[in-house]
Order: C-alpha cells, then sequence, then structure tokens
C-alpha cells in the first residue's frame, strides 16, 4: 500500500515539473522574440536602415550695412586712421568739399578815397579711395582759381593751382603703413607780375601751364598713429621740374641750370608732417609741412614748403577760410615767397551720408593730402 501511494505522490511530482519547464520554455520564447525585435545587430551591418531627418528651410537675408566714420567735430578728411581701423567691407568712398568765397568793395562819395572791386576764389577737393584688407589707395584732386576785378584795371588772378595725387598703402600694424605716391602740381592760366607791368600782356607772362609743372614719385614709409597727425617719410623720391614754354627756359628760372633746358630732374628724400589742431567745435587749423632734400644736388639746401589753413564754420553752409602759404627754394629764388588768401563763403561737403545718425555726421576719408608748391 505504501509503495502505490509513494508512485502516485511521484507520479504528480513529474507531472507539476513537466508543465512548469513546458511554460517556462513558452515564456523564454516571447522574451527572446522581444529582445531580437528592439536589439541592435552588432555583428553585422548588413541590416542596417537611414533614417532621414527632414530639412526645414527658412529664408534668411543678411543686409551689410555700411560702417560710417564720423568726425567729432567736422568732416574735413584729414588721414587713414579710422578708415582703415573700419569693420567695414565697403571697398569705395567718395568724398568732396566745394568752397566758393567772395570779396567785394564799393565807395561813393567817400571821402577817404577808394576803388570798387569784387572778388571771386574758388576751391574743390575731391578723394576717391579704395580699401581691401590692409590695402588702400588715395586719389585726390585739389584745384583752385581766384579772380580780383577792380575799378580801372584788367581782371588779376590771385589764386591758381592743380595738385593731383595718388598715394598708396600697406597697413604693416602698430601705425605704420608701407608708403608709395605719386603728385603732380601746375596751374591753369599765364600769370603775371602786376608790380612791374600794371597792365600785362601774354608776352609778360612769367608762368603758365607746365611751366612751371612739377611732378613727384617716391616710395618710403608713413606713421599714423592719431586722426589728426601724419608724419610721411620717403628716402627715396624723383621730382622732376617741367618748364616746357620756351620763352621761360633761362638759366636759374624754376631752378633750370642751362638755358633751352625744359626738364630738370633731381632725386632725394621727401618728408611731410600734417598735424590738425581743433581749437573749437567749428574752428580748426590745419597745418602741412612739406621738406625735400636732393642728393644730386647741394643736399644741404632743403626745400621748404608750408601750407596752414583756419577754417571756421557759421553753419553748414556758411564758412570762412585763412591759408598762409611758405615756399622757400634756393634754386628757384633766395628769398622765402609768401602767399596769403582770405575769404568768406559758400562751403559744401560731399560724402556718404549718417542716415542711421541723428546728428548726420559725414564720412571721413582715408588719407592726408599732400602740400601743393
Amino acid at each position: 500500500m505504501n509503495r502505490v501511494l509513494i508512485g502516485t505522490l511521484f507520479f504528480f511530482a513529474m507531472l507539476v515539473s513537466a508543465q512548469h519547464a513546458k511554460t517556462k520554455a513558452v515564456i523564454d520564447s516571447i522574451n527572446q522574440a522581444k529582445w531580437k525585435e528592439n536589439s541592435v545587430n552588432v555583428d553585422s551591418l548588413s541590416n542596417f536602415s537611414m533614417v532621414k531627418i527632414p530639412r526645414i528651410k527658412i529664408d534668411t537675408i543678411i543686409i551689410q550695412q555700411p560702417v560710417v566714420i564720423a568726425a567729432l567735430t567736422e568732416p574735413i578728411p584729414v588721414t587713414p586712421y579710422q578708415i582703415m581701423r573700419s569693420p567695414s567691407l565697403r571697398r569705395w568712398y567718395v568724398y568732396g568739399q566745394n568752397n566758393v568765397l567772395f570779396n567785394q568793395a564799393a565807395f561813393s562819395n567817400w571821402n577817404a578815397g577808394g576803388n570798387n572791386s569784387v572778388g571771386i576764389n574758388a576751391k574743390v577737393n575731391y578723394s576717391l579711395i579704395y580699401k581691401k584688407g590692409r590695402h588702400f589707395l588715395d586719389n585726390n584732386f585739389q584745384l583752385g582759381y581766384g579772380l580780383v576785378s577792380s575799378q580801372g584795371q584788367s581782371s588779376r588772378k590771385t589764386d591758381d593751382y592743380i595738385n593731383i595725387m595718388s598715394n598708396y598703402g600697406y597697413d604693416l600694424r602698430k601705425n605704420y603703413y608701407l608708403s608709395a605716391g605719386i603728385q603732380f602740381l601746375s596751374q591753369f592760366s599765364p600769370g603775371y607780375n602786376y608790380s612791374t607791368t600794371p597792365e600785362p600782356v601774354y608776352n609778360d607772362r612769367i608762368s603758365k601751364f607746365m611751366a612751371p609743372g612739377y611732378l613727384n614719385i617716391g616710395l618710403g614709409i608713413s606713421y599714423n598713429p592719431k586722426e589728426n597727425f601724419q608724419v610721411i617719410f620717403r628716402p627715396a623720391t624723383g621730382r622732376f621740374t617741367f618748364v616746357l614754354d620756351p620763352k621761360l627756359q633761362v638759366a636759374g628760372n624754376y631752378g633750370l641750370e642751362r638755358n633751352g633746358q625744359s626738364v630738370r630732374t633731381e632725386f632725394g628724400a621727401l618728408a611731410n608732417i600734417m598735424y590738425k589742431l581743433q581749437i573749437m567745435k567749428d574752428f580748426s587749423f590745419t597745418n602741412q609741412l612739406n621738406l625735400f632734400s636732393s642728393y644730386t644736388s647741394h643736399p644741404e639746401r632743403v626745400d621748404i614748403s608750408y601750407t596752414g589753413v583756419v577754417n571756421i564754420k557759421f553753419n553748414k553752409f556758411i564758412s570762412t577760410i585763412i591759408s598762409v602759404d611758405l615756399l622757400y627754394d634756393h634754386d628757384q629764388i633766395q628769398k622765402l615767397q609768401l602767399k596769403q588768401t582770405l575769404g568768406v563763403g559758400i562751403s559744401y561737403n560731399l560724402g556718404l551720408q549718417a542716415e542711421d545718425r541723428p546728428d548726420g555726421k559725414k564720412f571721413i576719408k582715408p588719407f592726408g593730402t599732400g602740400v601743393r608748391g
């Protein structure tokens, strides 16, 4: 009886164990299927799949706003200091300054006496500048002409000059620039000595266009630590003096060494110093000193040229300009030459406007002008 009972219990135990193993196998099969479905096959790249990520396009417009550099007080161009530090990608800059100055006097029954007269003096100063990276090129045109007409006398010239310059600069850092330039100087019409010939005719001329004319070509370096100060030194400079009027081709005239000579050539060193003093908001004093020493003929005889310009602005269009020119050239005349002009008139500046600024200040060009002879 005991054997039958033990056998029955063993049979039921085996049956329960078989059922448990079958259930476990089903559960393991389900788990394995789930694992294969969600796992990555690291043993093979044959079953990889690519997922496309959608790209959303958004219209974008980038507008490059020009950076306008404004003078602190008045928009007279001086040096490349501000332009070369500008982050603007603009390459071309244009600046123009126009001045028309008037002088007039009238008398009627005036016991002290006097002579009716009227005078006009026009000046233009235009610059076309190119800037790219550390390079800049400044093309400058300075023209001036003045006449005065007095009762009982013919019209007389009071001012006459042509000054055209092209200057190339390469930024060497720390306010130093490689400097190369060419300059042409002359005048428009014949000039006369009115103290010896009060009523001159053409044959009394002492100068005319290209008699004299000057051409300077030089290479050197410039130093520009501030907007209002600049020094240019060109130790390799060629100076050519042209006297293309046969009547004026006389030895000693404009430095000519012999009669009939039309061109005089010199090679030497040139130094130009510019300093602008802002006395008040609309009151400036610009100084330029030009020195030249010839290596080939008496280097101790330094040619000195100085120009001082006082500019007083009353408003946007009315201004007073006083200019003084001093020149000493031992080869021309062993005396100091002096020219002084004064006038009140209309002044108009042409250039890029700072439209986004409430003060409307104008644009400064990147290179200072030279000294006219």
